[in-house]
Formats: structure tokens, sequence, C-alpha cells
């Protein structure tokens, strides 16, 4: 009987452990289902302030407005000396001497180069060692004349011997003259072994060395002489761009257009532009049925020698355009070879908009098609821009500005 109380006793305390154990655990599981609920309340509620809209950025927008203006072109030039004179040698010989070095300014008259002379020198001793022969038999002539004149007055000999003497003093007279030519020509080739500068310039370079044969017809010629005092320019047009060309300046011939085009200027190497500005004065009497392009030709003065033949350039031709479209490059992009810009619509959303770009004035593009006057575009800030954003506009005039400058 106790057993069975004991045994009935612990069953129920059991029972009583195991219901407060289920307790426990429905109360656990209601807390962490609650702090759940609440995580995801909380996430959701910083998700949505996240994904709260931002106010559109402002941005500076023109209203583009045409106006007349000057775009830089430029075109590849070459530069020559005024002046470019190849130095060759007008008689065979040794080269004995040679004067200067190369890239050496020399004046005109100056030596530059010495041919040995001693055959040249024997050749002249001959000369006139047959120039004395000829001016003795033509006094001997002259005697036969003189003894014979008498005697052919006394009939003591034929007038047919007179007529004879007179021949042959006729005959001593050419000879003589040969003989002064053959000197004279012996001088000029004596001289010629002394090759001097025919104008003054810088001295190129120098292939024949010392004691080098040089003959006159050498493929090579010694040296190039450049007079550099003033430099050409030559630079091509295309057929387009020369008729626009002509188009800007009054004139009934090329030669009046010459005399009313502005000065050009000429961009180095280096891309700085050169101190001096020059002037066109030579337009090529046909177009380079090859190229297709037409050469024109600028001087420009260079007296302290800076430009030299040989140099490359750039010509910068000013060309006057009516109504031009002027876009700022720092309100275009590229992209896959192509250049936009962002327009403005009346609702201040953007769209991006190709461009056809015909010229530069200074920091501006000159525009052929894509916009229009009157057109609203984003000045700056266009790298963050997406297609169809709204923004807030702020008028900017730094176009205007720019066209009133040039």
């Amino acid at each position: 009987m106790l057993n069975a109380k004991k045994m009935q006793s612990k069953k129920q305390k059991s029972i009583k452990m195991s219901n407060k154990f289920k307790n426990h655990k429905t109360m656990r599981n209601t807390i962490l289902t609650s702090l759940l609920l609440a995580a995801i309340l909380i996430g959701c509620s910083d998700k949505n302030q996240g994904q709260a809209a931002p106010p559109p950025p402002t941005l500076p927008v023109y209203a583009i407005q045409s106006a007349t203006t000057t775009t830089d072109s430029e075109y590849p030039a070459s530069i020559q000396g005024t002046v470019d004179v190849e130095i060759r040698p007008q008689v065979s010989g040794n080269l004995e001497k040679i004067y200067v070095d190369e890239g050496a300014f020399v004046t005109k008259g100056q030596p530059l180069f010495k041919i040995n002379e001693q055959p040249f020198r024997e050749q002249l001793n001959n000369a006139l060692a047959s120039l004395h022969g000829a001016e003795a038999a033509l006094i001997n002539a002259q005697l036969e004349i003189d003894k014979l004149t008498p005697l052919v007055q006394n009939k003591v000999v034929s007038e047919y011997q007179l007529k004879t003497a007179k021949a042959s003093h006729r005959i001593a007279s050419a000879n003589l003259d040969q003989a002064k030519a053959m000197v004279g020509s012996a001088k000029i080739n004596l001289g010629y072994t002394t090759i001097t500068a025919p104008v003054s310039g810088y001295i190129g370079r120098l292939p024949k060395k010392q004691g080098s044969l040089v003959s006159a017809t050498d493929i090579e010629p010694l040296t190039k002489l450049s007079d550099v005092h003033e430099v050409y320019a030559y630079f091509s047009l295309g057929e387009t761009d020369f008729i626009n060309f002509k188009a800007q300046y009054s004139g009934n011939t090329i030669d009046d257009k010459i005399k009313k085009l502005p000065p050009v200027s000429l961009v180095l190497a280096d891309n700085n532009v050169y101190a001096q500005t020059g002037k066109i004065d030579m337009v090529d009497g046909q177009f380079d049925k090859n190229t297709g392009a037409i050469t024109l030709r600028a001087t420009f003065p260079n007296a302290n020698g800076t430009l030299r033949s040989g140099n490359t350039g750039r010509i910068r031709l000013g060309i006057q355009h009516d109504d031009a479209i002027l876009v700022p490059q720092s309100a275009t992009m590229e992209m896959q070879d192509k250049v936009f810009v962002f327009t403005v619509n009346k609702e201040n959303k953007v769209t991006k908009a190709p461009i056809t770009i015909i010229g530069k004035s200074g920091s501006n593009y000159l525009i052929k098609d894509g916009v229009k006057s009157g057109d609203q575009i984003v000045l700056s800030g266009i790298d963050k821009l997406q297609e169809g954003q709204a923004i807030q506009p702020e008028k900017s005039n730094k176009i205007a500005q720019v066209i009133n400058k040039k």
C-alpha cells in the first residue's frame, strides 16, 4: 500500500515537471517569434527609408544661341627655306679641303670646299703657252704682210702672194682668239676648284669626306644650303575646304583674294605657337589628282633662325562661320566614336543627343547638327547622368560670354 502511494506521488511530480517545461518552451518560442517579427519590421522600415527618391541634382543649363564666330582649322605643313640650294662640284677631282661644318651659318661668297687644283692649274699653263704661240704666229703673219706689201706695189712679187699672207694672218688671228678662249676656260675650271656659298644660310649634312673623289655627275650633292631668314610653310586644303575658304573673301581672282587674307599662325611640333604670324602668298595652279588637294604657301619671318628647312608643323587657319552653333567641350561626352550632349526638355528631363562636329573655336566645338538654336543643354556634371533623369536646371551664361569674346 505504501509503495503504491509513493509511485503515485512520483508520477504526479513528473507530470508537474513536464507541464512546467512545456510552459517554459512555449514562452521561449513566443519571445523568439516576437523578436523576429520586430527585426523584420525594423528591416522593412530601413529599406523603405533607403529607397526614398533623392532630390534631382542641380546642374548648369544653357539655351543654345547662334552667333557669328571664327573657328581654327589646322593643316599639316612642311617648312622650307626661301632658298634651298644643292651644292655640287662643277669639275671632277679629289676633295682636298672642307672649310665648314654641318649646321654652320655661312655668308654669300664664303669658301665651302676645295678640290685639288693642280691638274687645272697645269691646264691653265698649257693654255697660256698656246696663247703665247698664237700671239707669236699672229706677229709673224703680220710681218709677212708688211714685207710683201711694198714688193707687190713695185710689182716685184705677184699679188697672189700678198693675198696668201693676209689669209695666214686671219688664221693666226683666229688661233689667237681660240687660245684666249682656252685660257679663259682653264681659269674658270681652276676657279671651280674653290666652291663658295651662292647665298647666305645654314649648311646641311656633309656626306663627302676629305679625300673623296667628286664629280659634277654625282647623284648626291656635297651638301645643301638653306637661306632661312624667311621660311615657306607648304600645306594642303581639300576641295571642300578650299571652296569654303575662297567663298569667305571678296575678289575676282585668286590673287585678289590672297591680298585680303588674314595672317595665319604656325603651330610647331611641340604644340607651341610660333611667335611670328605668316602670310599666305601662293596658291597652286591645280589640284593634285592623287590626293584631291591643292597646295598653299605661307611665308613666315625667321630672323632668329628658329625654323630650319625640314621642320614640320601645322598651319592654323581661321575660318568665319555665320549663325554658328557652339557647344563647350566640357558639355560633351564621347562614346563608341560618337560625341553626345544632354538636352533638357520642358519637364526638366535629360536626353542624350548625338552631335556632328565640324570645327573648333577655342574651347568650344562648332556643331553641324544634333542640336539647334533654342535647345537647352547641360553644361557640366554629365558623367553621372542617365537617359530620362530629372534635374534641377540652373541657368548659365557661359556660352554667351565665350561668343562675345570672339
